[in-house]
């Protein structure tokens, strides 16, 4: 459970100011699990401070970060608003998010916002099947360039699709390049 919450009221979107829609912003301690895979209902979450992550655990209980959110970005499972999450989604420090509902008549509204995420999750995909160690690292730097120094680097790897010492030697490797 979060740790503070408040409910605010927010416009919809600039065009339609007469609509709004109850937020509730939440205050998330490091560590603390906001979606569980499983779970009905899920949320859109915005960060507004600190760092989310969303991940699956395989069949053998390994972790596998499918994306970071820092401060600005939004985070949320992509399955329908009814069925059950895939993602879990936790936070990596203490975080402030405001939760919105899923609902994807008012996502249609968002197709810019929507594209340009399909877009860079479609760039990690194609970055996952074709880049080596050093690549896949120099594209979450660029990704995601003020995290590196706030995530483990377990978490980097995962993100990456490599294991630690992999990502250790692609980093030594980088450095000796520069």
């Amino acid at each position: 459970m979060p740790s503070g919450t408040r409910t605010i009221a927010k416009p919809l979107c600039a065009i339609r100011r007469q609509n709004y829609i109850l937020l509730k912003e939440i205050t998330l301690r490091k560590g603390q699990i906001l979606q569980r895979s499983g779970e009905l209902n899920t949320k859109v979450y915005h960060v507004k401070s600190g760092l989310l992550r969303s991940y699956s655990i395989d069949k053998n209980g390994k972790e596998n970060i499918f994306m970071f959110a820092p401060e600005g970005w939004v985070i949320a499972d992509t399955c329908e608003p009814k069925s059950e999450a895939v993602l879990f989604i936790d936070a990596l420090e203490d975080s402030n998010v405001i939760v919105l509902p899923k609902d994807l008549e008012r996502e249609k509204q968002h197709v810019g916002a929507l594209t340009k995420r399909l877009n860079a999750l479609q760039k990690r995909v194609l970055m996952l099947i074709s880049t080596n160690a050093i690549e896949r690292y120099e594209h979450f730097i660029q990704a995601y360039p003020n995290i590196a120094h706030r995530v483990p680097q377990r978490m980097i790897a995962s993100y990456i699709g490599v294991n630690p010492e992999t990502l250790s030697a692609a980093k030594s490797k980088r450095l000796k390049k520069e």
